[in-house]
């Protein structure tokens, strides 16, 4: 049994892998803002059961390393992040505050902390230069950034690169994945929440960019591929590494809400925005997992349509401790595929 670090472990990505975590038998601890009501944090009551639950803001240099020494954990996975596009142009310094003063500010504090054997630094698919080709990005593509999220990610991402390559630094690996999806999301501003929201409501449904394409994965494939990633790198592994689905999982928005559309068994009334102009997005983005492939013998389990089916596995239920119960099913499934 290991000791694992999550910081932004009441996100949605963090109360995955919290889950994810304790289901193989680890001891589970993390440093987060404090989550939202809504949350899947929140409403799965993921907190009960960790180590350590600490409400930590990583702009705060002190108070992370602080943080890092009183968990004394054996591994971290970096996910805390102002993660959302539309957020960044809303709050750019606020953006760059977290995501590159903060990414500093967990890797000096996993180097000040003795028990640490490995670390992860999760950055996002967006980190490369759109050149607006229609070709998967690998991961010797060029970084860059167009907006205020892109970019401090890019930079998180470089920063690490810079970190990781001095004898200074504790083993570690960056991890960069597309566009996540599963149940229990309810983020503004992301496909899925957005079609239960409607589906719930009975409201018409958004769409901004119904033509963009984006490499819709799993949370538990992508997942799966951050830990035997860190294992990789507790065995002398180092590097940047794409996570994301086969080709045949890129999908347009419209395309996604078709497939719930069928799924939920029912049909959306459907509104296409251009009122967020000032607010672009790149209309195609894939990834190239060759290398997490031949090296980790990671391979995605889920395809779209199941992806999108197990994501919409919370719909129309209240009741206490399902969403929880549901996840951990999910889990138990995944495990023996």
């Amino acid at each position: 049994m290991a000791h694992y670090l999550i910081t932004g472990h009441t996100g949605f990505k963090g109360s995955w892998l919290s889950l994810l975590l304790k289901s193989r038998g680890h001891e589970v601890s993390g440093l987060a803002l404090e989550p939202a009501a809504e949350s899947l944090f929140a409403r799965a009551d993921i907190g009960s059961d960790m180590f350590h639950d600490l409400r930590v803001d990583i702009r705060n240099r002190n108070a992370t390393i602080e943080a890092f020494k009183q968990v004394a954990p054996d591994y971290v996975i970096h996910l805390a992040a102002q993660a959302l596009v539309r957020e960044g142009y809303r709050k750019p310094v606020e953006t760059y505050e977290t995501n590159v003063n903060g990414t500093m500010h967990v890797l000096e504090a996993s180097d000040r902390t003795d028990s640490v054997k490995a670390q992860l630094i999760v950055t996002t698919d967006k980190v490369y230069r759109n050149d607006g080709h229609t070709r998967p990005y690998a991961e010797t593509d060029p970084l860059g950034g167009k907006d205020p999220y892109s970019a401090s990610k890019a930079m998180a991402d470089i920063l690490a690169q810079e970190w990781f390559s001095n004898e200074r630094s504790k083993p570690g690996a960056i991890a960069r994945a597309g566009n996540v999806i599963g149940a229990g999301d309810a983020s503004k501003e992301r496909l899925i929440p957005d079609i239960l929201r409607a589906y719930e409501s009975g409201q018409t449904l958004t769409l901004r960019y119904p033509n963009a394409i984006r490499p819709w994965q799993h949370v538990l494939d992508c997942l799966s591929g951050y830990l035997m990633l860190l294992d990789y790198v507790s065995e002398g592994g180092s590097g940047t590494w794409n996570f994301g689905p086969s080709p045949e999982s890129f999908a347009s928005v419209r395309d996604v809400v078709g497939i719930a559309s069928d799924a939920l068994g029912s049909n959306f009334s459907l509104q296409i925005s251009d009122e967020d102009i000032n607010f672009p997005e790149d209309e195609y983005l894939g990834l190239e997992t060759s290398l997490a492939v031949r090296n980790l013998g990671w391979v995605g389990k889920l395809g779209l349509r199941t992806a999108i089916v197990w994501a919409l596995g919370e719909s129309g239920r209240a009741e206490p401790n399902y969403l929880r119960e549901k996840i951990n099913s999910q889990i138990v499934e995944f495990e023996v595929l």
